[in-house]
């Protein structure tokens, strides 16, 4: 990876909490800018080689383990606790204005994968960081917690509950194991995830609450996209088993009117699991190769603001 930069330090948020953060750069100046927010039980250097693959092509990739989750978990009473949606918005929004401020010329994407994807929607749904949104050069969802599968999905009186005791108990921990094999088709991908000691499967009741909360209001069209989003790409397999395909090319019909055609982008994967960035070993670089295209043929036009 020679041609390829790692660096790896803290990044120190909003209300002086640091938290772990991984930028991967380009050996030539970069022609644009991705700022990535993982999912549930996830960490920055889950990625495999996606990083890697965009910075080849011209892309400087960064991204924190959020509050709770990765590197950032110091106790176990950290596991998950993210603390309320207000916090992690406010938390993001610092990672991108930081990015920005470096190397200003060159436009900025940010990106979220499932749980993240839900938050960068989320985010980009939010009138008070529509200043923020509008100054990206475009938003990029891999298969986003928009809602979930079917299967997948509580019950109205299981939600009730959560929510319930969310509020009356947000710091207590919930271990929620998952079925890794309805996440990734790649055996040797389910086996990494399974031993790898920072995906520690756990969330605080508010952290479930909030999560619910976000993509029942996301499903429903009350947090509503914001005026001057530049450019939108979706990525959803459909074999997915955990994040629902479907609520999320609905919510791209809904909630993209107003980007122009040229400027927006569905696409499906057939047969393609959850975490998309790490499918069949013949998928990934299929999947590099696409997000960064979209990317440096958005960077390369004039912003739509100017």
């Amino acid at each position: 990876m020679a041609d390829v930069t790692t660096t790896e330090g803290n990044f120190r948020l909003p209300d002086g909490a640091e938290v772990y953060q991984k930028t991967w750069s380009p050996s030539t100046p970069p022609l644009a800018k991705l700022v990535h927010f993982h999912g549930f039980s996830d960490h920055i250097n889950n990625y495999f080689d996606l990083f890697p693959a965009l910075a080849r092509q011209g892309i400087r990739c960064t991204g924190i383990d959020q509050r709770g989750w990765g590197r950032s978990v110091h106790t176990k009473a950290d596991r998950g606790n993210t603390g309320p949606t207000a916090v992690i918005l406010a938390d993001m929004a610092a990672v991108i204005q930081a990015q920005q401020n470096t190397a200003p010329d060159v436009p900025v994407f940010i990106s979220g994968h499932s749980m993240g994807g839900g938050l960068v929607a989320t985010l980009a749904s939010t009138p008070e960081y529509q200043p923020l949104v509008a100054s990206l050069r475009g938003i990029l969802l891999e298969a986003p917690y928009i809602g979930l599968t079917p299967e997948q999905t509580p019950g109205s009186l299981v939600v009730m509950a959560g929510r319930l005791a969310g509020r009356l108990l947000p710091h207590f921990q919930l271990t929620q194991k998952l079925m890794i094999e309805n996440l990734v088709r790649d055996p040797t991908v389910q086996t990494q995830i399974k031993n790898d000691p920072l995906n520690h499967m756990t969330g605080t009741l508010e952290m479930f609450a909030n999560m619910l909360d976000r993509a029942a209001a996301l499903t429903a069209g009350k947090l509503v996209l914001s005026e001057g989003v530049q450019s939108v790409f979706v990525a959803h397999g459909t074999g997915d088993r955990c994040t629902s395909h479907d609520l999320s090319q609905r919510w791209f019909d809904q909630q993209t009117g107003r980007v122009p055609p040229r400027q927006k982008q569905f696409k499906s994967y057939p047969g393609w699991s959850h975490i998309m960035h790490a499918d069949l070993p013949e998928n990934r670089q299929v999947f590099a190769n696409d997000v960064a295209a979209w990317i440096l043929e958005k960077a390369q036009e004039r912003s739509a603001r100017l």
